[in-house]
């Protein structure tokens, strides 16, 4: 149930405090990301790289853009925001923000299960790599975005 201070907020108000939740999320999100791309930035040029399969090779890829696309994601409503700054655009830059927001924790999602199937599949056999990438999959699934639904649809 919303306290007595959201209906005493102005629409002013609820827009300022929705943009600072917002870029507050953001700066959460980012040094995970950050460190993540790093890393799958300096992987190639380690000299065991050049051993790995196809298969590897083809989840690196995939992982590498994942995080690339995350971190795009991720710094978007800021750029928006700084774009459309003083332009009476706040509410728009905190609903695009959102779903910027979203489409980058999906990204995120499988740009860590993608660098915890390269790890398991270099480091172990399949039926380890398999359970490790699905028990992974299934966490971020259900924490990142299973509690905040489920909570939505029985609301």
């Amino acid at each position: 149930m919303p306290d007595d201070d959201e209906h005493s907020e102005s629409e002013h108000e609820r827009v300022n405090r929705e943009l600072t939740e917002l870029l507050n999320e953001l700066r959460v999100a980012m040094p995970g990301v950050q460190v993540l791309f790093a890393f799958l930035l300096a992987v190639p040029f380690q000299q065991r790289f050049a051993t790995v399969n196809a298969f590897q090779r083809d989840i690196y890829l995939v992982t590498l853009l994942a995080a690339a696309t995350a971190t795009a994601f991720f710094i978007a409503p800021s750029a928006y925001h700084r774009l459309a700054f003083q332009q009476h655009e706040k509410e728009r830059i905190v609903k695009m923000g959102t779903r910027q927001f979203v489409c980058g924790l999906v990204a995120l999602a499988v740009a860590m299960n993608g660098a915890v199937l390269l790890v398991t599949d270099v480091l172990f056999q399949a039926p380890t790599e398999i359970i490790t990438t699905v028990g992974v999959a299934a966490l971020f699934l259900w924490l990142w975005f299973g509690v905040g639904l489920w909570r939505r649809w029985h609301r």
